[in-house]
C-alpha cells in the first residue's frame, strides 16, 4: 500500500511522484516510490527514490537513492529531499533506514552526514548484487534514525 505524497514539500523543494513499484520478491526488490525533486515552481532538478522495508539488498544498496542535476548542485537539495523521504518512510512505520555510497563519492557521503546519518561501516558488495555488475565493489553504509 502506498500513501499520499502531496505533503512532501518544504520551503524550497517538493517531491513529485513519478511512479511506484510493487515488491518483486524474485529479485529481492522491495516496494518503492520514485520521485522527481523539483523547485516549488515545478522545475525538475533531480530525482530520488524510497525503498520500503529492509533486506540484505537495502543494507548494501540503501533505502534511498538520489541525484541532482549538475546546474543545481551545491544547495543541499539531496539532503532536503532525504528529509522529505524520511517523512514518507515514517508513514509506513519505518524507524530507521540506510543510505549507501561508494567510498570515493565524497559529495554523497557529505549529503548523508548533513541529513543526519551515522556511518556504520564500509562493506564489500556481494557478487550477486546488481551494483557489483556495475563495477562497484564497496559502499559506505549510513544509518538514519527516524
Amino acid at each position: 500500500m502506498f500513501y499520499d505524497t502531496k505533503d512532501l514539500r518544504d520551503g524550497e523543494i517538493m517531491l513529485r511522484l513519478m511512479t511506484t513499484c510493487e515488491a518483486q520478491p524474485e529479485k529481492r526488490w522491495l516496494p518503492a516510490y520514485y520521485f522527481d525533486i523539483c523547485l516549488l515552481d515545478g522545475t525538475a532538478i533531480g530525482y530520488c527514490d524510497l525503498r520500503l522495508g529492509h533486506n540484505d539488498k537495502t543494507y548494501v544498496g540503501g533505502n534511498i537513492g538520489y541525484g541532482i542535476r549538475e546546474a543545481y548542485r551545491g544547495h543541499r537539495y539531496a539532503a532536503k529531499a532525504c528529509a522529505l523521504l524520511f517523512k514518507q518512510a515514517r508513514k509506513h512505520g519505518m524507524d530507521h533506514l540506510f543510505i549507501t555510497c561508494v567510498p570515493e563519492n565524497a559529495v554523497s557521503a557529505r549529503t548523508c552526514e548533513i541529513a543526519g546519518g551515522k556511518l556504520l561501516e564500509i562493506v564489500d558488495i556481494p557478487k550477486d548484487n546488481e551494483m557489483y555488475a556495475e563495477g562497484k565493489r564497496r559502499v559506505k553504509v549510513y544509518r538514519f534514525e527516524l
